[in-house]
């Protein structure tokens, strides 16, 4: 659950959210002469400042520039920070500002801050927050996207929070169905007997070591006037936990939320919802192929020789690089549709982690430029921002095997470019692919991120969708 702003006429709220962006504005505030002289002293820009008298709370947010992306952010912080304060605090608030754009960045913070997860909890230890309406004044913010937006990244976390005891391979294919299916999407889900029939050998070597069936979802999103002739192909990683397998994971605390490893089907999936939600005119289909991977059963072995989807033979030498398995399947299953694009979203490596941290995820491909510059700025527009890494053929020469057409590892570097490019072989489509395994899941409160399943990558990609159609009716 998560608090949404909603518009009102009038304020009726005696707590109040002020968004300026000049200290000279506080004289045209709604405050009293000591409030105005006491705010004039401590306001200063992009920190909150507010005062509580007898429990009626004032808050100044004082915004920087907007054009830039750092104002944004800035402003989507103030909703955080406004939130953990009012949260146990007060029931209701107003934003008052003459920005639009400042409210929706302000609600966007706020509403992506008041999420928990919850559903395990028992009521005795569930959060008790009093807040319970935020409306604005401001009558021209588009508050129905940013929910949609919001709506979408929370169903992502949520995806994502769920553990493996509730969350298989066949539920997850069954949350998709039920969710999406009321936006107007078609759901078609492939069981483990169709999954051999089409021979996805990378599927289904992943799942010999799991007790629970694979599932390969396809989503279509295709309303009546579309902007693209071709369709766009998204692809998300669907591996609902991860022991690593018979490679079994080595480090201390590697393995505690390997319920996160689908954080690339949900991303996937949540921005299809919010595509479908928006109405957004694009013909788009969606491929999850999914599974957990253990080391029971008759589970897949370091030295084994897998036979691809497509024909592709690959040697084993890790069975922790699962991730790539699946996703070649499906990438290769995407050349039936002729794509314009294809994006796939994967936590796909540790080395990604290892070289930018949590703060970005990892882009690289062989698609145009101009996606990347529109998928950056995209990035930078949410802050759900992205990293181009170089493509170079050289980084393929690692992924040759003597006894296969591929291994399924590389060597010790680079090793977030070498999964790239052997996923690559299976395309012959321009293609993106996008490792979020930095900003994907934290072990800390990072503002309106949130501790846990972040939603990583549903603004993003909801943005660059958003953009992509807003050229297009430019163009005409």
């Amino acid at each position: 659950m998560s608090i949404y702003v909603k518009k009102a006429n009038k304020s009726t709220s005696k707590n109040k959210v002020y968004l300026i962006n000049k200290i000279a504005n506080l004289k045209d505030l709604d405050l009293s002469a000591r409030q105005k002289t006491y705010f004039k002293e401590v306001v200063k820009e992009d920190q909150l400042s507010y005062t509580n008298e007898a429990g009626v709370f004032t808050f100044i947010c004082l915004y920087a520039n907007l054009d830039q992306n750092k104002g944004k952010e800035n402003t989507r912080k103030f909703g955080d920070s406004v939130y953990e304060v009012a949260k146990n605090q007060c029931i209701d608030l107003c934003i008052i500002s003459d920005s639009s754009e400042a409210v929706e960045l302000f609600a966007e913070g706020l509403s992506l801050s008041s999420y928990s997860f919850e559903k395990y909890l028992s009521k005795d230890n569930q959060s008790k927050t009093t807040l319970k309406n935020v409306s604005t004044t401001n009558k021209k913010a588009d508050l129905e996207t940013v929910e949609i937006i919001v709506e979408a990244t929370t169903w992502s976390r949520d995806l994502v929070n769920e553990p493996v005891s509730f969350l298989t391979a066949t539920q997850l294919s069954e949350e998709i169905q039920t969710k999406c299916a009321t936006a107007g999407i078609k759901v078609e889900i492939l069981g483990k007997q169709k999954i051999e029939s089409l021979k996805m050998g990378g599927l289904l070597a992943v799942n010999r070591g799991s007790m629970d069936p694979p599932t390969f979802t396809i989503l279509e999103w295709k309303p009546a006037k579309i902007v693209n002739i071709k369709p766009i192909v998204l692809v998300g990683k669907g591996v609902v936990y991860d022991t690593g397998g018979l490679s079994l994971k080595p480090t201390a605390n590697s393995m505690d939320f390997m319920k996160s490893d689908m954080g690339g089907a949900a991303a996937m999936v949540a921005t299809t919802l919010a595509i479908a939600k928006l109405k957004l005119p694009l013909h788009i289909i969606t491929l999850i192929p999914a599974t957990d991977n253990r080391p029971g059963e008759n589970a897949y072995t370091p030295g084994d020789i897998v036979t691809m989807y497509d024909g592709t033979t690959v040697e084993v030498l890790n069975t922790d690089a699962e991730g790539r398995m699946i996703l070649a399947d499906a990438l290769a299953y995407a050349k039936k549709f002729k794509p314009e694009l294809v994006i796939d979203a994967a936590t796909l490596t540790g080395a990604a982690v290892a070289a930018i941290g949590l703060n970005a995820m990892i882009a690289m491909g062989n698609a145009s430029q101009i996606e990347f510059d529109r998928l950056n700025q995209a990035g930078f527009y949410t802050h759900d921002r992205i990293v181009q890494f170089p493509f170079w053929d050289e980084y393929k020469e690692e992924m040759k095997s003597k006894i296969a057409d591929l291994k399924n590892i590389g060597g010790p570097y680079a090793g977030m470019i070498t999964a790239g490019k052997f996923l690559e072989h299976f395309t012959d489509y321009p293609y993106i692919h996008l490792d979020l395994a930095g900003p994907n899941f934290l072990h800390k409160k990072d503002s309106y991120r949130g501790m846990g399943a972040t939603g990583a990558g549903v603004r993003l990609l909801t943005a660059f969708f958003m953009n992509k159609v807003n050229e297009s009716k430019k163009k005409k």
